[in-house]
């Protein structure tokens, strides 16, 4: 089944690529928030600040926007119709903080306007929470049975994970780019400062296109086995 040394070279030529994107992509956004975070917006507002003002001058008035614990646990939730903001983020007048805040409202403007991409990824998320840990254990499982309808539907379980990665990137590149043209239009931010506005959100994004190679990469890795296994 290629799980040795050699299978081990194989799965590191799928998946060292997307691994390497990955550790770079965190490296740029711990680096863009260490930056930003420390820098004071001259508007002085923080990110509760920032997201209630987008959120209002569209007409959301009814999306709440809420402080969250933990770090990075930035998100908007459609089915509450609430924003939530992570300490730092919430309560800092930085530059990093409008950037991601303004993304967050970006969220809750999709959800508004009905932009498919987060109807469909929204309506995937129960299939992945399953798929994405019960695929690879139902996907051996019929390799070491020699089964292969088992492993065919692990595969194709896990292939959900993949498909969500993927339906994420035009989410969060829209949440991105609403996120841009409002701060600059709206006068939030400085001219000077979307340098600092696009450096954040911009690392931010090439996390999400790391995650989507490291799926299609994985899939693309037990394809290989399955297909090897039923040549032999």
């Amino acid at each position: 089944m290629g799980f040795g040394f050699g299978g081990y070279g194989i799965y590191l030529l799928f998946s060292l690529p997307a691994l390497l994107l990955g550790f770079w992509a965190q490296i740029k956004v711990k680096s863009a928030l260490a930056k930003y975070s420390k820098i004071r917006s001259n508007t002085g507002f923080s990110g509760a600040d920032v997201a209630r003002k987008m959120l209002d001058s569209n007409g959301l008035y009814d999306v709440k926007v809420e402080e969250t614990s933990g770090f990075m646990g930035d998100h908007y939730d459609p089915r509450s119709k609430t924003l939530r903001l992570s300490p730092a983020i919430y309560r800092t007048p930085s530059i990093a903080a409008a950037g991601v805040a303004a993304h967050e409202a970006g969220h809750a403007l999709q959800d508004h306007t009905d932009y498919v991409p987060l109807r469909l990824r929204t309506a995937m998320v129960p299939t992945v929470q399953f798929g994405s840990w019960l695929g690879p254990i139902i996907f051996i499982g019929g390799l070491v049975l020699n089964f292969q309808g088992l492993a065919w539907a692990g595969l194709i379980l896990f292939a959900a994970t993949a498909l969500f990665a993927l339906v994420t990137l035009p989410v969060e590149f829209n949440a991105t780019n609403r996120a841009k043209a409002w701060l600059t239009t709206s006068g939030i931010i400085y001219q000077q400062e979307s340098q600092g506005i696009n450096k954040v959100l911009d690392a931010a994004a090439l996390t999400y296109v790391a995650a989507a190679i490291q799926a299609i990469s994985t899939l693309l890795y037990y394809a290989f086995l399955l297909l090897g296994s039923r040549d032999r």
